[in-house]
């Protein structure tokens, strides 16, 4: 990281405006990976379930097993990824409400959603969901009231509107392209017309039903910028944005970090990997300490991170100003190596 770290207190603002946003999805692959043996005094049986395969959500699946390990506690690990599929992620959460699993860690809002559906006796922890009251998996954030809670990312929406305007003061409409099938993202589309209209700005819009779809809904637009919401589908095939935005010299402003690795020139959001820790950490509360999920409110991560892609930035026609670059927490290039977008395509075709 880079100098100062900025730093927004999200709980703060969900208790004054009850936001709601999507969530991120996707884990590793749907295998079972084994750390250790299900019994008690500090060895446990894991079920991950997660929506879909991408950066941000595989770093918060990463980050929630890691807090395991560094508590020095043994974990039988079974991962499953639903690879994009609603009717896949509900199969995972039925198998896992039939098991003698110890707890359930759901990585997005479908996966989610599925398994507090399924899962009425096991505590579950979710992490990448942008708003869990809205999408049913809790009663408030202070107390969910069941056996589900989670760390959420909600999003820094005006801060990230600020930035792309800094990044291109000239811009006058926005493109957004997202997934009319997830709920919070439709939120953050909420909360970008909102930033949008205190800002000046005219909002676009293009939705898609899936990935397959995005690179049809971003040539639709017409736009001078476009910003990318944690939006799974999207985000899964990032590249078709950013492909576009170069073709046409036009900006992509990115809702974390791991999308400006990829190829977006710049985003203020959080780290996934952190946000999957954090969640790890509330597990290993309700497994060690007997905390009861029913009353753990749900939590956000203060520090978010300011990560700029300079090279990415003159591909698709801006310059990054040097005072930007001075007070990012990340610099693509320098602090951390830039993904290649074709090596993104081959892995997306390889999933497939």
């Amino acid at each position: 990281m880079r100098n100062s770290t900025y730093t927004l207190r999200l709980s703060a603002a969900v208790a004054a405006t009850a936001l709601t946003l999507t969530a991120c999805g996707g884990a590793g692959e749907g295998e079972d990976t084994e750390g250790g043996a299900g019994e008690e005094g500090g060895s446990y049986s894991i079920g991950i379930t997660q929506i879909v395969s991408h950066p941000s959500l595989d770093e918060a699946r990463d980050g929630f097993k890691a807090a395991f390990e560094d508590a020095g506690l043994e974990v039988e690990w079974d991962e499953q990824n639903a690879q994009g599929e609603q009717a896949t992620a509900s199969n995972i959460a039925g198998t896992f409400a039939s098991s003698d699993m110890d707890l359930i860690h759901a990585i997005a809002t479908p996966t989610s959603q599925a398994a507090a559906q399924a899962i009425t006796d096991k505590p579950i922890v979710f992490s990448s969901v942008t708003d869990p009251v809205e999408a049913g998996l809790v009663e408030s954030w202070e107390e969910p009231g069941a056996n589900i809670t989670g760390a959420s990312d909600l999003n820094p929406v005006m801060e990230q509107f600020e930035l792309l305007q800094e990044i291109a003061p000239e811009a006058e409409t926005v493109g957004i392209v997202y997934s009319s099938g997830e709920a919070n993202s439709e939120v953050q589309v909420e909360l970008a017309q909102e930033a949008a209209d205190e800002l000046g700005l005219e909002i676009q819009e293009a939705t898609i039903s899936n990935s397959s779809e995005v690179q049809q809904g971003v040539e639709s637009l017409d736009v001078d910028a476009i910003w990318v919401p944690t939006d799974n589908a999207v985000v899964s095939a990032l590249e078709s944005v950013l492909q576009y935005g170069q073709q046409n010299s036009i900006p992509v402003i990115a809702s974390e970090g791991d999308s400006v690795i990829r190829g977006s020139v710049a985003t203020y959001g959080l780290n996934y990997g952190d946000l999957g820790r954090q969640a790890g950490e509330m597990a290993i509360r309700i497994l060690e300490d007997g905390e009861d999920p029913a009353s753990m409110a749900v939590e956000t991560l203060e520090e978010l991170e300011l990560t700029v892609n300079p090279e990415a930035a003159e591909a698709m026609g801006v310059e990054l100003d040097q005072e930007l670059i001075d007070r990012a927490d990340v610099v693509v290039g320098e602090d951390v190596d830039a993904e290649d977008p074709a090596a993104g395509d081959e892995a997306a075709d390889e999933e497939e």
